[in-house]
């Protein structure tokens, strides 16, 4: 019988290290969150979720718990991973009470270029106060459609995801439909 081999056992969780992880400048580089890893460029491209009332940005506005947005670590310095914005959402479960019965919805995507050369998509969700026709659906698509790129072309991104995330950009459209 062969007798026992001595086998060294390498914890890898030994070797991992702590980093944290900042939000952008647009958020005044506010923690988000800790990752572990055990090399810097293991944490490029890695995406982190967080809900605009985590960052403490609610505006006065309880909608800050359902937006949720998302992050893409970029560059790490030391031990602090930066991150860039990649887009939000404002959960379903925020938007389904608006689509009741005799309301009609009005989806539109529309992609926008911003004064800084930023490209974007917008996702556009209207309520109707009550049921209204195809071609009515049709004209309020178009008139969105024209507003959006008028309003997002003359502003920087910040500004844009800014006006976006505090209901401003939303309420210049209601007034120009």
């Amino acid at each position: 019988m062969a007798g026992k081999r001595n086998v060294k056992v390498i914890d890898k969780w030994k070797q991992k290290k702590w980093y944290g992880v900042v939000s952008p400048g647009i958020f005044d580089s506010k923690p988000l969150c800790e990752v572990v890893a055990i090399e810097d460029h293991q944490l490029i491209n890695r995406i982190v979720k967080t809900s605009l009332a985590d960052l403490g940005m609610t505006g006065g506005s309880q909608i800050a718990m359902f937006t949720s947005l998302k992050f893409r670590i970029s560059d790490v310095k030391g031990d602090i991973a930066n991150t860039k914005l990649i887009g939000h959402e404002v959960t379903p479960s925020f938007i389904k009470p608006f689509a009741r019965r005799g309301r009609s919805l009005i989806h539109q995507v529309i992609d926008v270029k911003t004064k800084d050369g930023v490209e974007m998509r917008l996702k556009v969700i209207a309520v109707s106060g009550a049921r209204v026709s195809e071609n009515t659906k049709r004209n309020l698509r178009a008139l969105i459609v024209k507003d959006v790129l008028a309003n997002a072309g003359e502003l920087k991104f910040e500004e844009l995801v800014n006006e976006i995330l505090y209901g401003r950009f939303v309420s210049k459209l209601y007034t120009s439909l």
